[in-house]
């Protein structure tokens, strides 16, 4: 008969068939603990153990009452002395919910370790065994490199199990004692810090033994005189004496100063379990476990860091990201004011057409660049359209929209605008021979040039669409539904690479004809302003663009915005001040009663006194 020993093994009645003991098994621990998940549910259960006998058959024991439970223990470790390795196993194993089976001074290596690997807090709750001293975590261990601070705060919230050693309610045992009487009375004869005495937790267990083993004898010899013998008469080899006393102690149930003695049909004692949770560095008793009848007591004072119990792993909820819909409304009605603005500007420079300052500034290819604005902030709508406005099937045709639309719109606006700062620049920087010659405007090589980077476009993106189209991906864990193609190909490259050499390109040549001034195309500093402006932007978006590619909201804000403050800038400053001049001076009708005095001879004396004026300039 014991009162200390633990061990699972010692349940094992065909290796020590007449063992019994008033320390329960360590096994009890395990319905205590399987109630405990189920409480809180959890499924998914880790172990750590010290590789010793007791633990590894206490684990055993674990692992098939879980699964009769339908949970299951998803990951297992263990250590001869070292636990640093298994611990960090455990954070890659993405261990949420840990039973903790070792001695002592293993806890605080591994918790030294915990502490090391961030394996503590509010997603992690780690079970332990009740039976520590209540300050193990503070107490100083050469073998540990961690402070008691830190030790403390790995431990924080940890929950642990305990066989209830003295009876947590004041009734009288056998003995005529209640628990409190019987530790006041040991208290008494062992003077001061009776805790520091060994086992004098065990203490209630060890004297309710002696009583076990007083009534065992005592039924026994009731029995015995029946039968004509006397306790006196036992040996070993008295079978019989020994069958007697095996009964009477298998059928022992009374009450203790530990709490109801009762053995199981192994010998171990059933009891209570204690639940217990360290808040704020002091164990707080949490609840009761009484196996026997299956009752949890529960005081419903456990606390989380986290304010709840945490997951037992980590859920992944797979949900579509959409757009932020105000975001898509705010930016889809700038865009529609952009197009109404591009609109009017297209219906002024046709309507005054025949006027000499919008003849002179290339109204074919500012109606190009207005066409252009159009297109490019029509793209936005489809920029910003995702699984929530439409359904898998007119995904393909959405990406391709959005690229035919700023592919084409983009040719047409900033290659007008191009175009004309490309002619400047040709003529007025080309040597005085060169340039004589070159000084009558032809409009047909500029609309030819507009149309070859149109073709250009038209010719990439069809090649595009046939060889590599593209299609809708849905990144896990990632971003939105994205619009991209499905290998390695250079048309991408291609494509983007000429418009951003379009783009460096027109900021160069703004730069070399910003002091040249010339009535062939009078809006040319215009046009140079709005290259500026144009290139800076689509420079600066599309790297930032992909940088946020992750976060759906920021990435079409600014490809979205910057399309449409683009297009906003271009159609102001190209049309704006043309606008201004005709509305102020009235001069459409001025060149209009001009023209119909003078007819075209008008012109070839401007542009002759234009070309005196400037000889003359060269020459002071």
């Amino acid at each position: 008969l014991s009162y200390g020993s633990s061990s699972p093994a010692l349940s094992n009645r065909q290796r020590f068939p007449t063992f019994f003991r008033t320390h329960p098994s360590a096994t009890l621990h395990n319905p205590t603990r399987v109630q405990l998940f189920k409480k809180w549910g959890w499924t998914k259960i880790a172990t750590i153990q010290q590789t010793t006998e007791v633990f590894t058959s206490t684990l055993d024991d674990l692992d098939q009452r879980v699964k009769e439970a339908g949970l299951e223990i998803t990951f297992r470790q263990s250590f001869f002395s070292d636990p640093a390795a298994p611990v960090r196993n455990l954070k890659r194993q993405d261990a949420r919910i840990i039973v903790g089976l070792f001695y002592e001074t293993e806890a605080r290596k591994v918790f030294c370790e915990v502490y090391k690997e961030k394996l503590y807090g509010k997603k992690y709750v780690w079970f332990l065994i009740g039976w520590y001293a209540d300050n193990w975590f503070r107490i100083k261990d050469p073998a540990i490199n961690c402070t008691e601070a830190e030790m403390a705060e790995a431990v924080e919230g940890h929950v642990t199990t305990e066989i209830v050693m003295l009876n947590p309610e004041n009734t009288r045992s056998i003995s005529n004692m209640t628990s409190q009487e019987f530790i006041e009375k040991l208290q008494k004869r062992l003077g001061k810090n009776p805790e520091e005495t060994g086992g004098f937790q065990e203490a209630p267990l060890a004297y309710d033994a002696i009583w076990a083993l007083a009534l065992a004898l005592n039924k026994t010899s009731a029995e015995l005189v029946k039968k004509g013998l006397r306790l006196e008469d036992f040996n070993y080899n008295n079978k019989n004496i020994t069958d007697e006393i095996y009964r009477a102690l298998n059928s022992s149930a009374f009450e203790g100063v530990s709490g109801h003695v009762v053995f199981d049909a192994s010998g171990s004692r059933m009891a209570w379990t204690l639940i217990e949770q360290l808040q704020g560095g002091v164990y707080k008793k949490i609840g009761y476990y009484d196996s026997t009848k299956d009752n949890l007591s529960w005081y419903n004072n456990d606390k989380w860091i986290g304010g709840a119990p945490p997951a037992d792993y980590t859920k992944v909820i797979t949900t579509f990201r959409f757009l932020s819909q105000k975001l898509f409304i705010s930016v889809s009605v700038l865009a529609s004011l952009g197009i109404l603005l591009a609109i009017i500007c297209l219906a002024f420079n046709i309507y005054n057409g025949h006027v000499r300052y919008i003849q002179n500034s290339q109204p074919y290819l500012n109606n190009m660049t207005a066409v252009g604005c159009t297109l490019a902030l029509a793209a936005v709508f489809p920029l910003g359209l995702d699984g929530y406005h439409i359904g898998p099937g007119l995904f393909p045709f959405v990406c391709q929209a959005r690229l035919w639309l700023l592919g084409l719109g983009f040719s047409l606006a900033y290659g007008s605008m191009f175009t004309k700062i490309w002619w400047v620049h040709t003529v007025f920087t080309k040597k005085e021979d060169k340039k004589e010659k070159r000084k009558t405007l032809e409009p047909w090589k500029l609309y030819a040039t507009v149309g070859l980077l149109v073709g250009l476009d038209v010719v990439t993106l069809i090649i595009w669409q046939i060889v590599d189209p593209l299609h809708r991906t849905i990144e896990v864990g990632g971003g939105p539904s994205l619009t991209t193609h499905g290998r390695v190909s250079p048309l991408p490259g291609i494509f983007y690479g000429f418009k951003g050499l379009l783009l460096l390109l027109g900021i160069f040549l703004a730069y070399e004809t910003k002091s040249v001034s010339t009535e062939k195309i009078n809006d040319h500093r215009a046009v140079g302003m709005a290259i500026y402006n144009v290139a800076v932007l689509c420079l600066i978006t599309a790297p930032v663009t992909m940088i946020l590619s992750s976060q759906q909201d920021a990435a079409f804000a600014f490809a979205s915005l910057a399309v449409v403050f683009s297009s906003y800038i271009t159609l102001v400053v190209l049309f704006v001040p043309k606008m201004r001049r005709l509305i102020t001076r009235g001069e459409w009708q001025s060149e209009q009663q001009d023209t119909m005095k003078t007819g075209s001879s008008t012109n070839n004396n401007e542009e002759e006194k234009s070309r005196l004026l400037e000889k003359e300039n060269r020459e002071l």
